[in-house]
Order: structure tokens, then C-alpha cells, then sequence
């Protein structure tokens, strides 16, 4: 398999959120074969469905942006720290 193949479990879960109203910063930690690790960000948006239901998309609104921007910044921070042993990953 190649360094950018995934080896994580299929439960696997988020190691941080940032969440800033409707919009989340969903950070995910894959170890790679190599044994290192990379980080992805996955920017989201709560909302509830016309059943009040809570579901969430990947599609954002002209409103959404700077919020997302800011979510994406933390994100950037959170990464770059536990990059460097410095997160506490929770």
C-alpha cells in the first residue's frame, strides 16, 4: 500500500471538532503505513432537517464562509500543534 493509503479502523473517530454556531471543523488523524500520522479537516454545517431533525452538510452559504474561515484557521492551529507533539488529542 502506498504512504497515502489509510490502515485506520473503520470506527474510527474524529480526534477534534472546533464548532463556531453551525459550523464545525472536524479534524481526523490517519496513521499512515510509515507510521505517520496525517491530519485532514472536514469542514461541516449543522442545520435541522423540516422534521427537526439535526443533520449536517458539506455545502456552505454565502454566510457560512468567514465563520467556516475562522473554524478552518483553528483547525490550521490544532493541527500544527499536534504535529509537534503539543495537542492534547481528545
Amino acid at each position: 500500500m502506498s504512504e497515502q493509503g489509510n490502515i485506520a479502523s473503520p470506527k474510527q473517530r474524529p480526534v477534534h471538532e472546533i464548532r463556531l454556531g453551525a459550523i464545525k471543523a472536524v479534524i481526523w488523524a490517519n496513521k499512515l503505513e510509515s507510521g505517520r500520522v496525517v491530519h485532514n479537516v472536514v469542514p461541516v454545517r449543522v442545520y435541522r432537517d423540516e422534521q427537526g431533525n439535526w443533520r449536517e452538510t458539506h455545502s456552505l452559504g454565502r454566510n457560512d464562509l468567514l465563520v467556516a474561515a475562522k473554524a478552518l484557521d483553528l483547525a490550521h492551529s490544532y493541527v500544527v500543534d499536534a504535529e509537534q507533539g503539543h495537542a492534547a488529542e481528545s
